[in-house]
């Protein structure tokens, strides 16, 4: 069950940071709105999620894979681009966050 909070704290927040984009510098109310509304449940999604989960591993999927959806929801909707750079950068996240959920010595209670 950790892991579906964790998972919708990551859609939540995703979704949070999409919309930013459309409030227009908190000029459009409802974008904003929405926005700040998933970033409230996205955080009370992370705090279930830390009853089991060490900090340091949620944080890092969390971050991580948030950082990557953003970028490729960003390419499709927004016009954004992700130049070689960028997907070698998002590539070594994912490296990261794998080898913490496989390597790392931290439990889950």
């Amino acid at each position: 069950m950790h892991y579906l909070y964790l998972g919708l704290a990551i859609v939540s927040e995703v979704v949070a940071t999409a919309l930013l984009k459309r409030s227009d510098g908190f000029t459009k109310l409802g974008p904003t709105l929405l926005s700040l509304l998933g970033y409230a449940i996205s955080l009370g999604l992370l705090s279930l999620t830390l009853r089991t989960i060490p900090t340091g591993v949620a944080y890092a999927i969390w971050s991580g894979l948030g950082v990557v959806l953003i970028a490729i929801i960003s390419f499709f909707f927004n016009g954004e681009s992700l130049d070689r750079p960028a997907m070698v950068g998002l590539a070594l996240i994912v490296a990261g966050v794998v080898v913490m959920q496989v390597f790392s010595k931290m439990t889950i209670h």
